[in-house]
Formats: structure tokens, C-alpha cells, sequence
């Protein structure tokens, strides 16, 4: 099996990378080649098979036909500029995030004229296509009501998703990331970023800034959660999904509050103390609009699993990024 990944360079997508060469085989067959594509070249991990690197913007014209003329059997679209940089750039969201979508769609459909071909295709959403008004939790039913640039972007990346699986161009799977907390290395642009900035810091014995209040309840799961979801989408069979074709995953809804206390009891008062509460109401405003709590029954269904207290993401942060030790 030929794997493509797009956004193979950002933090989920070298994750996925990392699993899929370990285990080297998805939807019950091996996988023997890897392509790796982003804006930069992404790092090429140890692998038997043939693995391709490239360097690659999906919105340049013809950079999708590119990747998709050497027909992959499995794509992973997970290339995107996130939340906060989408709202603050306007343009630069929608040809990243919808237009770069549509020209991977599009490349798909014309490479399938030339010759038969239906390649599955996974595509990374966000709960960011949910907006107010919204329900205590939100069920598989509740419709994309998006309050953001970017979440508006990803809600019409899952419909044009389920019209081209409609119309045979390809098998396609959506699944609707909770925030992805901790995430490892630098901060970023997302304006959900403190979540993660006032864990990983601390543990790193590090100041960390908090620009909300400790209410402001979220949806979470781990970045090893991520990958065990990308996976788990591209082995299942997407027949149960029917017209439907994005389920929003599993996760742990908590308080930034909640999130602080699971901090004590893991890593003691000292790491909460370097948290330093300082308002940003530009953040607030926009958090303020994000769905709190979901009932995620149709990806529970089909196996899909997440953690259950914020104590088990705090130490798969600590196992996995920080070889299971914590500064003295």
C-alpha cells in the first residue's frame, strides 16, 4: 500500500508518520511506500519500504496533481494553518485551508478520469464547526454552525468530503479533532494554544500565561489519541457512515480549572504556582464561541477511544515527551 501524508511536518502529522512506519500496515494491508509532503520537507523516519519526501503547498496550481499522480492508495490530509492565524490572515486561511482542500479533491477526481481510481481519504476537521447558539453537549445531529474563519473553512471541507465520497472520486472519512492537549515544542498560533502553554510549561518548570478564566470549559484529547484516531479512520470500513461522512471523536470535557487541578496532583503546587493569570480578551472572544462538552456516540461506536481524566493526558505528555521524568 502507497500512504500519502499532507501536513506530514506539523506535530500530529510527524506522529503519524513515526506510528505508520512502526506498524507498516493500515486496512489489513502492508504498507511498502510513504510519501511525505509540506511546506517544507518533512524528516524521513526509519522505514523499510520507499519513502518520499516533498516540499509542497497544496494551493499552488498544480502542486496536488503532483502528489496525486503517483496515485496513493491511502491519503492523510492533515495540512492546515490553525485557528488563530486563520482569523488573523483572512486570506491566507481560505487558500490554505479551502482552497488547498478543494485542489487535493479536484486532483483526486481528474486523476480518477484518466484511469479508475478511489483512493480512502482521511480528513482532519475540527469541533471548530460548531458555534452558538449550542447545547450543554452536543449530539451527532446538532448542525455546523461555525463562528470562525477556520472553522467555517474545515465545515465546508466536510461537505465538499461527503459530496466527492458521493459521487465515487474517493472513499473519504472526516474526523472532528477535539483540541489536542499537550501539545509538545513551541507555542503556536492557535488561539486554543494556552490549554496546552499552561501544562506543558510547568512541567518543564517554565512560566506559563493563562488569558482566560479557570470556567471556560473545552473538549480534549491527547496527541497520541490523534494518531490512534487517524488510524483507527483509515483501518475502518465507512459503510456504516452512510451520507454522513465526519463524526466528531471522543474526548474529556474539562475546565481550565480542572485542567489546574489534575496539574497539582501530577506535578505538585510548584508547577502551578508559574502559572500567571493575564486576560486577553481577543482570546476570551473567541473561546467563548467553542462547543464545551460532546456526546460523541457514533465514533464510540466504531471503536473509536480517547482519555478519561486529564491526569492520564498530563502523563502521556510526560511518557512520551518528556521520557517519563519532570524537572526537580
Amino acid at each position: 500500500m502507497h500512504v500519502l501524508v499532507i501536513g506530514a511536518a506539523g506535530m500530529v502529522g510527524r506522529k503519524l508518520v513515526g506510528a505508520l512506519a512502526g506498524k507498516r500496515t493500515l486496512a489489513g494491508q502492508d504498507v511498502d511506500r510513504l510519501t511525505l509532503a509540506d511546506l517544507v520537507s518533512p524528516e524521513a523516519p526509519a522505514f523499510p519500504g520507499q519513502i518520499d519526501c516533498v516540499a509542497s503547498d497544496l494551493s499552488d496550481p498544480g502542486a496536488a496533481a503532483r502528489l496525486v499522480a503517483t496515485r496513493p492508495d491511502m491519503i492523510f490530509h492533515l495540512a492546515a494553518i490553525v485557528s488563530g492565524e486563520a482569523e488573523a490572515d483572512f486570506e491566507k486561511g481560505y487558500r490554505v485551508n479551502l482552497d488547498g482542500t478543494r485542489e487535493l479533491f479536484e486532483a483526486i477526481r481528474l486523476e480518477g478520469i484518466k484511469a479508475p481510481y478511489c483512493p480512502k481519504l482521511v480528513f482532519t476537521s475540527s469541533i471548530a464547526v460548531f458555534g452558538e447558539p449550542l447545547p450543554a453537549i452536543i449530539d451527532d445531529t446538532h448542525g455546523l454552525t461555525p463562528l470562525t474563519s477556520y472553522g467555517t473553512q474545515k465545515a465546508i471541507g466536510e461537505l465538499l468530503l461527503a459530496d466527492y465520497s458521493r459521487r465515487g472520486f474517493f472513499d473519504g472519512i472526516g474526523i472532528r479533532l477535539p483540541t489536542i492537549s499537550i501539545r509538545p515544542g513551541k507555542p503556536n498560533k492557535a488561539a486554543s494554544g494556552f490549554f496546552s502553554g499552561i501544562l506543558r510549561e510547568p512541567l518543564a518548570g517554565m512560566e506559563a500565561v493563562l488569558p482566560v478564566s479557570e470556567d471556560v470549559r473545552h473538549w480534549f484529547a491527547s496527541p497520541r489519541a490523534a494518531v490512534r484516531f487517524l488510524i483507527h479512520a483509515a483501518d475502518i470500513d465507512t459503510a456504516p457512515l452512510g451520507s454522513r461522512r465526519s463524526l466528531t471523536m471522543p474526548g474529556l470535557a474539562a475546565t481550565v480549572g480542572e485542567e489546574i487541578e489534575a496539574l497539582r496532583r501530577v506535578a505538585g503546587d510548584k508547577a502551578v504556582k508559574l502559572i500567571r493569570r493575564e486576560p486577553d480578551a481577543t482570546i476570551a472572544r473567541i473561546v467563548a464561541g467553542w462547543p464545551q462538552s460532546f456526546d460523541p456516540r457514533r465514533a464510540m461506536a466504531l471503536g473509536f477511544e480517547a482519555e478519561k481524566s486529564f491526569d492520564e493526558i498530563i502523563r502521556v505528555h510526560i511518557e512520551d515527551e518528556l521520557g517519563g521524568l519532570m524537572p526537580a
